[in-house]
Formats: structure tokens, C-alpha cells, sequence
């Protein structure tokens, strides 16, 4: 009888996962401006090191049985190690402020960072073979977060050092977040404003959809930095024509420039979804609905927009993600947002303040790409029920 691996990209991870052992846990040091020295799991929490090892093992050993089992099996192995390795980097950091300065910062090291995201992986990996159906994909990834998030809220997390930087900077913080979430929705309401009727539009009219798409892609591929400067002089300069727009807050730098070009940068992707989601509506839907007696605009809004929605939506999850990244940047312009604790961080070389505003950004968009699929996955069930 031949035994063969029967889950390869398991075996890879796992693998993997067994090899960030040797990289350091947790990085301990002095302040939050110096480098700091790595620590393995095994100085800091031997225990926890032998689980790693075991679980690791183990999981290579179920890649070589065949059978749905495993990646159940799988799904449970990253559901253990992915809480036990967070809560374990809180215990170490708890250990180290012990007999260390209160100045003294514990931060994630590469292993830990690897070894959850290897997780992760596992995880995703496993939930993709043990279910076709996107909710209840979208239900298996959401509570691998359960314990984690049980975790920051009761406090087991706090000694680690990106914690201790959100402690002392709460305010700074909190304004960031209200300003990184003002230039989310001030650019997706305008860009739904401008991109659906345009889509629509273009759509009723296919010879301007050319030229179009040709300028929309043009703006596309203009850096933001670079699009973020050419904008400075013209708003400045109506700001000084027209003072009453500089009483409403227009000017060369700030929010107002930030709000034009993500808008911009959200019109591409808004209309080609418009357009593509009507053009890949049925014909026989069509002819159905104009035999019913239903008029042109009834046939818009009860048929063509339902089944163009699927593809509205991938287009607005798209321009979700992208503007939540793309507004770090405006911070350069004065605009606000996670952006401007980033910069603050490179620019006095602290490491934890650029991660305070790096993780939020990445969890941000991370979240609304999960509520898009969400979304998604209800639309698509409820079109199947």
C-alpha cells in the first residue's frame, strides 16, 4: 500500500511553522528608541515552545492520512497555537516588565509575527476544504479572532509594547482613527455620487465608454503623492479668489485636497463595476421582464440592478480597501489619519508609533473586506434560496 501526502500546502505550512522556532519571539528593549534583542520562545516560555513543536509535528504527520478529517484536524491545530502564541507574547512582556525598566519596551518578534500569520494560513487553508459556501467560510475565519480579541480586551496584552504606545498616546489615537474614518467616507460618498450615474451612463452609451476609461486609467496610474502636490496650487489658489471656500476649509493642503484625489482614484474601479454589472445581465432576464409589461425603468430597478449588484459590490469592496491604504498618505498633505502617527514614527525612528498607526490601518481594511464578503455571501444565499 502506498502512502502519500494528501494535503501539501498543510505539509508546507506546517513545516513552517516548526521552523520559525529558531527565530526570535519577542525583541526586549531598553526604550521605545533603541534596537532591541531578540528572545526565543524557548527562553521565554519553554512550555509553550514544546507545544509549538508538537502541534507543528503533528500537523505534518495528518498531511500523510486521507480523509475530510484533517483539515478539521488542521482547522483545530491553528485554533490552539494562534491564541496560545498572542496570549504567550503578553505573558513575556509581563515577565520582562518585571525585572526590567518601565521604560524598557517588549515588542513582537519575527518568529511570532511568522508563526501567526502561518497560522492564519492554516486556517484558511483548512476552512477552504472543509466548506464551499462563503458564509460559512466567512463565519469559520471570523471566530478564529474570538479568543485573540477576548484576549486585548482584558488586558492580557497591555505590557507589549504597541499597547503601551496606544496607552500613552489614547487621544492622538482616537483622533487619528475619526479622521482616517472622515476621509473613508468622504471619499466613497462623492465617488458613489459621480461613479454610479457615470457608470450608468457610459453603460447607455458604449462609444464614450473608450475615452472614458482611457482618462479614468490615466488618473489611475498618477502616484498619489504626485497627484497630491498638483492639486495644492489650483485649491490654494481658489482658496485666495474665493475666500468664502477657505472659511469652509478649502485649501492647498488638508482635507480637501486628500478628499479630491481619493475620490478620483475611486472613480475607475466604481465605474468599470457599473458598467460590467449591467452588460453581464441576462438577455432571457430581460426578455422575461418585458413580456411581464414591465416598462424601461422597471426593468432597471427590479432586474438589471439586483443582478448587477454582485459586481457593484466586488467594485466598492475594492475601492473600500484601497482608499483606506491610499489615505496613510495623505498625511503628508496635512490631511490626518493613521498616516500622520506613521510619518511621526519615521521620523523619530520609533518603531512602535509607526506600528500604531500601520497595524489599525491593515485591521481597517481587513475588516470592511470582510464585511464586503459578508455582504456578499448573504446576496449570493439569498439569491440561491
Amino acid at each position: 500500500m502506498t502512502i502519500r501526502c494528501t494535503h501539501r500546502v498543510g505539509l508546507l505550512l506546517t513545516g513552517l511553522l516548526l521552523v520559525t522556532l529558531a527565530l526570535p519571539f519577542v525583541t526586549y528593549a531598553p526604550n521605545r528608541l533603541l534596537s532591541g534583542e531578540g528572545r526565543g520562545l524557548w527562553q521565554a516560555l519553554p512550555w509553550l515552545a514544546g507545544v509549538q513543536l508538537a502541534a507543528a509535528l503533528a500537523g505534518m504527520l495528518l498531511c500523510w492520512l486521507p480523509g475530510r478529517i484533517v483539515p478539521f484536524l488542521h482547522l483545530l491545530l491553528a485554533e490552539l497555537i494562534f491564541p496560545l502564541l498572542i496570549w504567550g507574547s503578553g505573558q513575556a512582556a509581563l515577565e520582562l516588565s518585571r525585572h526590567g525598566s518601565p521604560l524598557a519596551r517588549t515588542s513582537p518578534g519575527s518568529g511570532l509575527w511568522l508563526s501567526l500569520a502561518l497560522c492564519l494560513l492554516l486556517a484558511s487553508e483548512a476552512i477552504r476544504h472543509l466548506t464551499v459556501r462563503p458564509l460559512w467560510r466567512w463565519l469559520l475565519n471570523a471566530q478564529v479572532w474570538l479568543l485573540p480579541i477576548i484576549l486585548l480586551a482584558i488586558g492580557a496584552l497591555d505590557q507589549l509594547s504597541l499597547l503601551k504606545e496606544y496607552a500613552n498616546r489614547q487621544e492622538v489615537f482616537d483622533d487619528a482613527l475619526r479622521q482616517h474614518l472622515l476621509l473613508l467616507f468622504g471619499t466613497l460618498l462623492p465617488g458613489l455620487l459621480i461613479g454610479l450615474p457615470l457608470g450608468v451612463w457610459l453603460w447607455r452609451r458604449p462609444r464614450w465608454q473608450a475615452p472614458a476609461f482611457t482618462a479614468l486609467n490615466v488618473i489611475q496610474t498618477i502616484p498619489s503623492v504626485a497627484l497630491f502636490g498638483l492639486l495644492i496650487a489650483p485649491l490654494a489658489g481658489l482658496a485666495r479668489y474665493f475666500p468664502t471656500l477657505g472659511e469652509l476649509g478649502v485649501s492647498g493642503t488638508g482635507v480637501a485636497p486628500a478628499l479630491i484625489a481619493l475620490t478620483l482614484y475611486a472613480l475607475l474601479p466604481l465605474v468599470r463595476g457599473v458598467v460590467t454589472g449591467l452588460q453581464q445581465v441576462p438577455q432571457d432576464a430581460l426578455e422575461s421582464a418585458t413580456a411581464m409589461g414591465m416598462s424601461a425603468g422597471q426593468r432597471f430597478r427590479q432586474v438589471q440592478l439586483p443582478l448587477a449588484m454582485p459586481v457593484l459590490l466586488r467594485s466598492l469592496r475594492v475601492v473600500s480597501v484601497q482608499t483606506v491604504g491610499m489615505a496613510v498618505v495623505a498625511a503628508l498633505i496635512g490631511a490626518g489619519g493613521f498616516g500622520a502617527l506613521v510619518f511621526q514614527g519615521l521620523l523619530s525612528s520609533a518603531l512602535d508609533l509607526v506600528l500604531l498607526g500601520v497595524v489599525p490601518t491593515i485591521a481597517l481594511a481587513v475588516v470592511l473586506d470582510a464585511l464586503f464578503a459578508l455582504w456578499g455571501a448573504w446576496l449570493k444565499g439569498e439569491a440561491n434560496d
